[in-house]
């Protein structure tokens, strides 16, 4: 690697360590949040009623508003800001109405259909008659928590009026406001009702029960989108409502913005699927996992990928985008490949070390009141996970090279691949065993899915671009994979003999532990980086350490 590209790669690390800083805040708060709720509702059904409920807004709003914002909306507020008079003023004012009396109208319309909407997405089983109570319970739920359509829709399309206008950290650490007042409602609900005991694992809720955490939830969304109401006015922006939507430009941006909003379309088909199955786990057993257990080890899985690679492909997609439009190829291949290797040098070794610390992981988050006799359910999936994640990022990088070419069309195509994998799997799998691995069979699904869409993704980028530097991408897997399989050995040694003190340990003692062990996995595998020259691995360490004012060198 010569200076100059180290240089950038420095560069883009740097400028991806402040955008993690928010995520990496807003992660930790939402561990919180998934250890109080685990404690308060258990693992299994009584928990299923709640989530699924609470996780349909956000779903619906991608799936009616969300491809619109992102791939038809944010660009004409650009466009607008850039070449309109007045700096856009008139036509941002024009959007929030459309998007606001859009909304406005779909949410209402979803509280009245609660019932029919809660159907798309819940096993067949909640029809039956020992489970009508907890029908009535989810239903309950989803009219509470379904005005949040509206909120998601605002919170977004504020949080990126204030993108176009340079204001970019109100929106990173907004979620914050929604983790505290989840914390807080899920400590009053522990407070006033106490965790589900015995046989309430699996019942319905009372309604004060309903009306605390319906509403608290909705309360944190609607306060994740009023933070960010005083940074839209101090960035001089002044919102006046205008009902003058014709002529705007919109019949041609969504034409142009169409394979996106398709491609969000078939990612949400393929994800009804898998919360109906999910459903259907806990649904049709007592000792069944399900959609609870699948999204909270899913959280844990994304953390790298969040704090990580997002941060980097936010930080490389202009650069990517500006090559691109300068039919610079070779620069394109070289940001895009170095970025690749990057985000692979964190997530390979967290991916292989997952399984070793997940026992002890799972004890920590989930190991408290109602869950504390449920951490084993909650390992097995959260073991399987790396494997995804591994080909999750692959993929995800992948996509912001099609993105950069404009090749939208390519990738809706590539993800239709994707949800197929992950449905047909998903099917298969649940099917294939008892209601106990339910959600194991779909962390499978979803890693098979990535499987495909990573090979896939590559192969049709390397084509399109005549090559993808795939001999250095092969020579630094296999030095990657010698460095990384040293350090999960000595970490599963350590794990191991730590587990012979104790074999069962309290939540504090397995938290010990996975310090213990991690620490023992980043040292070796820094060793063995700098045995092999490794540079991507050295350089997030220098990065990282350079920022902590003790472990920089003098």
């Amino acid at each position: 690697m010569s200076d100059e590209q180290q240089t950038e790669q420095q560069r883009v690390l740097a400028n991806s360590a402040v955008m993690a800083a928010g995520t990496i805040v807003s992660r930790m708060s939402g561990f919180v949040r998934s250890a109080l709720l685990a404690a308060a509702l258990g693992a299994k059904l009584h928990a299923d009623l709640f989530t699924i409920a609470n996780t349909i807004p956000n779903m619906l709003y991608i799936l009616l508003a969300g491809g619109v914002v992102n791939a038809v909306l944010v660009p004409q507020l650009v466009r607008s800001m850039r070449h309109d008079p007045d700096g856009g003023t008139a036509y941002t004012s024009r959007i929030i109405t459309l998007a606001g009396l859009f909304l406005g109208a779909v949410t209402v319309l979803l509280v009245v259909a609660a019932p029919w909407v809660m159907d798309l997405f819940l096993s067949s089983r909640y029809d039956e008659p020992a489970l009508a109570g907890q029908r009535e319970s989810i239903v309950a739920f989803a009219r509470f928590c379904l005005p949040q359509v509206f909120f998601y829709g605002m919170y977004v399309l504020v949080g990126q009026i204030l993108n176009a206008r340079g204001r970019f950290g109100p929106m990173m650490w907004a979620p914050i406001a929604n983790n505290v007042i989840s914390v807080g409602v899920l400590v009053v609900y522990l407070f006033v009702f106490g965790p589900a005991q015995g046989s309430e694992v699996f019942g319905a809720f009372s309604h004060q029960q309903e009306l605390l955490l319906g509403l608290g939830a909705t309360a944190g969304i609607v306060a994740q989108f009023v933070v960010l109401v005083p940074y839209l006015r101090a960035s001089g922006y002044r919102y006046r409502p205008r009902f003058d939507f014709r002529h705007t430009g919109l019949a041609h941006t969504l034409r142009l913005g169409v394979w996106t909003v398709l491609f969000v379309i078939v990612n949400q088909v393929a994800y009804t699927v898998v919360v109906r199955l999910a459903g259907g786990g806990t649904a049709s057993s007592g000792d069944g996992t399900g959609y609870t257990v699948y999204s909270s080890t899913f959280l844990i899985m994304m953390v790298p990928h969040s704090v990580v690679t997002v941060s980097l492909a936010t930080a490389i997609l202009p650069r990517l985008s500006a090559r691109a439009a300068a039919d610079d190829r070779d620069g394109l291949v070289h940001t895009l490949t170095d970025t690749l290797r990057t985000a692979l040098a964190v997530v390979i070794p967290f991916a292989l070390l997952l399984p070793v610390i997940a026992p002890d992981l799972a004890r920590v988050i989930w190991g408290y009141g109602a869950a504390a006799s449920s951490t084993g359910l909650y390992a097995a999936s959260l073991a399987l996970f790396g494997g995804g994640l591994v080909f999750f990022t692959v993929h995800y990088l992948m996509l912001r090279g099609f993105y950069a070419l404009e090749l939208n069309r390519t990738v809706f195509w590539i993800q239709c691949a994707v949800a197929a994998t992950n449905i047909v799997a998903a099917v298969w799998l649940v099917h294939s065993v008892d209601a106990e691995h339910t959600s194991p069979a779909l962390v499978v699904a979803y890693s098979a899915s990535y499987l495909v869409g990573s090979v896939v993704s590559y192969a049709v980028l390397r084509r399109r671009l005549g090559g993808l530097r795939t001999p250095t991408q092969v020579r630094f897997l296999a030095r990657l994979a010698i460095a990384v399989l040293v350090a999960t050995a000595a970490a599963a040694l350590a794990a191991y003999l730590l587990h012979r003190l104790q074999d069962d340990p309290n939540w504090a003692v397995a938290g010990v532990w996975v310090l213990l062990v991690g620490t023992v996995d980043v040292v070796v595998l820094v060793l063995m980086a700098r045995v092999l020259r490794l540079r991507e691995v050295t350089t997030v360490v220098d990065t990282l350490t350079s920022r902590v004012p003790l472990l920089r060198r003098p």
